[in-house]
């Protein structure tokens, strides 16, 4: 049995480092992964071995946090301080090394194994630190996990019938992305409307795991048909109270489109509230959640076109 060795930081993943293991794990019958990290890394090195894992279900991926030195004109130890960190992760003999820089020759001297250079210019401009200064820009190179954790996400709330469906469609085209429609409809037209903690909590949770479903397909942001703010909302409506484990497993939108109330209430067959009154009590609790949990929201007035203007604004001052 052939085994391989590859050691990174991997901050973030990209497609060079795709290219590296994917090719790595072709040439020998059991891989192994180093994900290497300090405690002020600007991204988590846990988040990074997960995401690695994620990729690489097949190969060996360890994880090593001890502060250590990261280059040999910081110790003179750092040779062996390194020889005894890779025999600790793989303590069998190592055939192969595989690296896309010059460390990995000697890397592979140090441990007795042959050096494999992948590609090292398939790729000269794409690096850790191009891709944390921008991932905009490297959108492409970014693996789908990885792509999650840099897209933004927009969520239009408001009450009912304030054209949060009607607007998601064209901001999220404006944008060539994706949108996550409303779950609470598809959950009332097969359920019915008439609505409990267990029901209320069901929609909020379903339509936190379709976000998370979705973010690693998009393009840079993710427009979303309400989330869990916007059933805690529904939530003071129809209870009063927001039931136990509605945000389990919830993410705050980076930016909420709070719909106004400005605009005729029509009836489609699944709405509660055409009184003046009850609306605006409905547009009181929308605002009460968004203050409550810290959001960053703009209101969205007028007509479509209006509403779409300052929607799309609003969304082009969203960075990573």
């Amino acid at each position: 049995m052939r085994h391989g060795f590859v050691l990174g930081k991997f901050m973030p993943p990209h497609l060079g480092h795709v290219h590296l293991c994917e090719t790595a794990r072709q040439l020998v019958d059991r891989l192994t992964i180093l994900v290497c990290w300090l405690p002020d890394d600007p991204v988590p090195g846990p988040l990074r071995l997960a995401w690695m894992k994620e990729m690489f279900p097949d190969c060996r991926v360890i994880g090593h946090d001890a502060v250590v030195p990261q280059a040999p004109e910081e110790s003179p130890d750092f040779w062996p301080i390194w020889r005894g960190i890779v025999r600790a992760a793989h303590p069998e003999p190592i055939d192969m090394v595989f690296a896309g820089e010059d460390y990995g020759l000697r890397l592979a001297k140090e441990v007795g194994a042959a050096f494999t250079p992948v590609a090292p210019r398939l790729y000269p401009d794409l690096s850790g630190t191009a891709v944390r200064a921008d991932p905009w820009a490297h959108w492409e190179s970014l693996p789908p996990p990885v792509r999650a954790c840099f897209a933004r996400t927009i969520c239009l709330h408001g009450p009912e019938s304030t054209g949060k469906s009607t607007l998601s469609a064209p901001l999220a085209a404006h944008f060539d992305t994706l949108w996550v429609p409303e779950y609470g409809r598809a959950h009332c037209e097969l359920y019915g409307t008439d609505l409990d903690d267990a029901g209320l909590v069901t929609i909020g949770r379903t339509q936190s795991a379709m976000t998370r479903a979705a973010l690693p397909w998009c393009n840079r942001r993710l427009v979303v048909d309400t989330d869990a703010l916007t059933t805690a909302a529904w939530s003071l409506m129809l209870l009063g109270h927001v039931p136990d484990g509605l945000f389990d497993d919830f993410g705050k939108a980076d930016l909420y489109l709070l719909t106004d109330i400005d605009i005729p209430w029509h009836q489609d067959g699944g709405r509660y509230f055409p009184d003046p009154a009850d609306r605006q009590r409905f547009m009181d609790a929308c605002i009460r959640v968004l203050e409550d949990a810290g959001a960053t929201w703009v209101r969205l007035s007028g007509q479509n076109d209006a509403r779409l203007a300052t929607a799309i604004a609003a969304v082009e001052e969203l960075r990573p």
